[in-house]
C-alpha cells in the first residue's frame, strides 16, 4: 500500500530563552509524560538544559551532520525539529498517526517511523512533510532499523509477533518474519549482516540474517522472564547490552555465543539505551525511577544517576 501526501510543516512562535549548546558529546534524554528532552553532558554527567518539545516525546534521531535531532511526537503525529546548537525544537513536520520510534536514510533526507495507532510504518521527506508511503506492518508496530544500504527497513509488530521488511523506495512489504513473543527493537550488528530482535513477552531474542532476510534463530536472555527491551552493540561487536524493564537490569551478552555473561544493576523500568563510541560508558533510560544510569562497561557498574523528566524513554548519544 502506497500513499503520497503533503501537509504543511508546522513552525512554533516565541518561546523563552534557551541556553547554546554546551560542550563536549551530549545525551539527548527523551521526557514522555512531561514532553521535555533533557540534555546530558556527558563530560559532566550533568543536565545543561531542558528543551519543550510536543505531546509524548519517544524515539530520537540525529542527521548525518549532527545539527539536527528529530523527536517522535506521538500525541502531536509529527516530528519534532530540534537545532541542536540553540538546544530548541524550530518546527514540526507531520509524520502521520502516532509516530513511536524513527530512523533516518543515510542521507539525512527521509524519515521512517512506526506508527503505533494505525498499525502502520510511513516513510517522511523531511524537507518538503510529504508522507511519501505508508504501510501496514502488523499490530502495534514499534521497533525501527534500517539495513545499511538504506534499502530494507524493518518493522517489529509487538501483538502479531513479527517484523516486516520494507522496501523504502517502493514502501512495500517484501517479508513478514515470525519472531518472539511482543517484539519490541530491531538493532544491527556494527558490520550491518544480522539484525537482533528483543522478545519482551517472549523473554528472548530473535537473530535475521539481513542478505537472505530469514531467521537463523533465538536464545534466551536469562531465566526468560526479564522483558527485554533495547539493544546496544560494543563497538568491536563482541557485546550486546540489553535493558530488561521488568528486572531493572541491563545483560551483557557474549555475541559469537549468543550468551548473556552477566547482568548490571540499574534503575526501575530501564527501557532506552546508548553506549558511548569508544565504547566505555553505557546509558540506560530508567523509566519508573526517572533517572539515567552511567554505567562503566570496564567494571559493569553505575557510577552516576542522573536525574531527568518524567517517564524518560529513549536515548540518543551525540559526540
Amino acid at each position: 500500500m502506497k500513499l503520497v501526501f503533503a501537509l504543511p510543516l508546522l513552525f512554533l512562535g516565541a518561546s523563552p530563552p534557551v541556553l547554546p549548546r554546551a560542550a563536549g558529546p551530549l545525551l539527548y534524554v527523551s521526557n514522555e509524560v512531561d514532553n521535555t528532552i533533557s540534555v546530558i553532558s556527558v563530560e559532566t554527567n550533568a543536565v545543561v538544559a531542558t528543551i519543550r518539545v510536543g505531546k509524548r516525546p519517544r524515539g530520537m534521531a540525529v542527521s548525518p551532520d549532527r545539527r539536527t535531532v528529530y523527536v517522535a511526537l506521538g500525541q502531536d503525529d509529527a516530528l519534532g525539529v530540534i537545532d541542536v546548537a540553540s538546544n530548541k525544537m524550530t518546527r514540526t513536520i507531520p509524520a502521520n498517526r502516532d509516530p513511536e520510534l524513527v530512523v533516518l536514510a543515510p542521507d539525512g533526507k527521509v524519515a521512517y517511523v512506526s506508527n503505533e495507532e494505525i498499525a502502520h510504518a510511513s516513510g517522511v521527506d523531511l524537507a518538503t512533510g510529504t508522507v511519501l508511503f505508508s504501510t501496514p506492518v502488523g499490530v502495534e508496530p514499534e521497533g525501527v532499523g534500517l539495513s545499511r544500504d538504506g534499502k530494507k527497513l524493518y518493522v517489529s509488530a509487538e501483538t502479531n509477533n513479527t517484523v516486516s521488511v520494507v522496501d523504502t523506495k517502493t514502501g512495500e512489504v517484501l517479508h513478514t518474519l515470525h519472531v518472539g513473543e511482543n517484539p519490541r527493537t530491531v538493532a544491527f550488528t556494527p558490520e550491518g549482516s544480522r539484525a537482533w530482535v528483543s522478545a519482551e513477552a517472549g523473554g528472548n531474542v530473535t537473530i535475521i540474517d539481513v542478505a537472505t532476510d530469514s531467521v537463523l534463530g533465538q536464545f534466551q536472555i536469562r531465566d526468560g522472564k526479564t522483558k527485554p527491551v533495547r539493544i546496544a552493540f560494543s563497538p568491536d561487536g563482541q557485546l550486546a547490552y540489553i535493558t530488561e524493564g521488568a528486572a531493572g537490569s541491563v545483560s551483557v551478552v557474549d555475541v559469537a555465543r549468543q550468551a548473556v555473561i552477566d547482568s548490571i544493576r540499574v534503575g526501575r523500568r530501564p527501557w532506552g539505551i546508548a553506549l558511548s563510541p569508544d565504547g566505555k560508558r553505557l546509558y540506560t533510560a530508567d523509566g519508573r525511577s526517572n533517572t539515567v544510569s552511567v554505567i562503566d562497561t570496564e567494571v559493569r557498574r553505575v557510577i552516576m544517576v542522573v536525574a531527568v523528566g518524567d517517564r524518560p524513554n529513549d536515548l540518543l548519544y551525540l559526540p
